[in-house]
């Protein structure tokens, strides 16, 4: 059975106490996992501290901590900190981000994204191992850094992000799930073949790597609106963060994501909305009214070798409109 997860949304809350809410209302709803961004607000593990001693069974996630901003041996710190506070409950979610905000906000160079995932993966996992850490690598060489308490039993998963077929393949070789966004069905099961091919190539079975599918919903009374909302996000995302959302759209046959990009940059956004299409959004997304949405997410949940949907909102979604899609698309509906 595939789980239903929810990613918090990403726009700024007004308070910590209307994200641990979220989290508490998707709790009594039943969704599985509880997944947070970290964006340019909150500290994610701040806010991911108060969602642990809020709840009491569901799992808390990063979604995405960027493997730049913090060492790897503080990150292996953090998730066994939170593995400790949630009793259990918490999934380290990793990823690089991009340029834009590694350069730009961060004020990093972005280097070389995929090895430094790869060996961020790798170090926080020997942290978590409560053992000396004696690691050389490109990025990273450290020696002799050793937790001063109990290591977390379990080892909490550690999850990657990754767009391209080759991050995806690497996800395969050496994490224990993968996060994919803006896909369509057929753009899943594609990458779900870059999971098997990276687990093959690791010796591992591809079944031991959780396969989340990050999908946009919107289920509203007023389907337009959904649609209108939604429309908004997808354009943001292709239009203002970078070119890797672009090239995903791209890479699924999509070719007028660039005209979208390019709009967008020049300060057109009303030609870039335009363009997205509605196969665009019944292709990418799960809005409309509720019975609608929740037929959009069936078809991922169809697809073999994906474990979890995450629902997430778009970013111009008010409170009611969040609650609304949450309780629509609950597991318990």
């Amino acid at each position: 059975m595939t789980d239903r997860d929810v990613h918090l949304p990403v726009a700024a809350q007004p308070t910590i106490e209307s994200i641990t809410d979220y989290t508490q209302t998707a709790e009594e709803k039943s969704y599985d996992c509880a997944w947070l961004p970290e964006t340019w607000g909150r500290d994610g593990v701040t806010v991911l501290t108060a969602m642990a001693e809020r709840t009491e069974s569901i799992d808390i996630g990063s979604s995405i901590l960027n493997t730049y901003s913090r060492s790897p041996a503080l990150l292996g710190q953090t998730a066994a900190t939170l593995q400790e506070l949630s009793e259990g409950r918490f999934r380290l979610g990793l990823g690089p981000s991009g340029p834009v905000v590694i350069e730009n906000w961060h004020g990093m160079e972005f280097g070389n994204p995929l090895k430094r995932t790869r060996e961020t993966v790798e170090i926080v996992r020997k942290v978590l191992s409560g053992e000396p850490v004696d690691y050389d690598g490109e990025d990273f060489q450290l020696s002799g850094f050793r937790l001063r308490c109990d290591p977390p039993e379990p080892e909490p998963p550690v999850e990657v992000t990754g767009m391209g077929p080759k991050a995806v393949e690497l996800a395969g070789r050496f994490s224990d799930g993968w996060h994919g966004i803006m896909l369509t069905p057929d753009g899943m099961k594609d990458r779900i073949e870059d999971i098997e091919r990276g687990a093959e190539l690791g010796d591992r079975d591809a079944d031991d790597v959780q396969v989340t599918a990050g999908v946009t919903c919107c289920a509203l009374d007023d389907p337009e609106q959904a649609r209108a909302l939604t429309r908004q996000h997808i354009g943001f995302y292709i239009g203002g963060m970078g070119t890797f959302y672009r090239d995903t759209l791209e890479r699924q046959g999509y070719d007028e994501a660039t005209e979208i990009y390019d709009s967008w940059q020049d300060g057109d956004r009303k030609r870039a909305l335009e363009l997205i299409e509605e196969n665009i959004l019944d292709d990418l997304c799960a809005a409309g009214d509720p019975e609608t949405a929740r037929t959009k997410l069936e078809r991922y949940e169809a697809i073999d070798g994906i474990d979890a949907i995450a629902v997430s909102f778009p970013r111009g979604a008010n409170d009611e409109q969040i609650r609304q899609t949450m309780d629509a698309v609950a597991p318990t509906n």
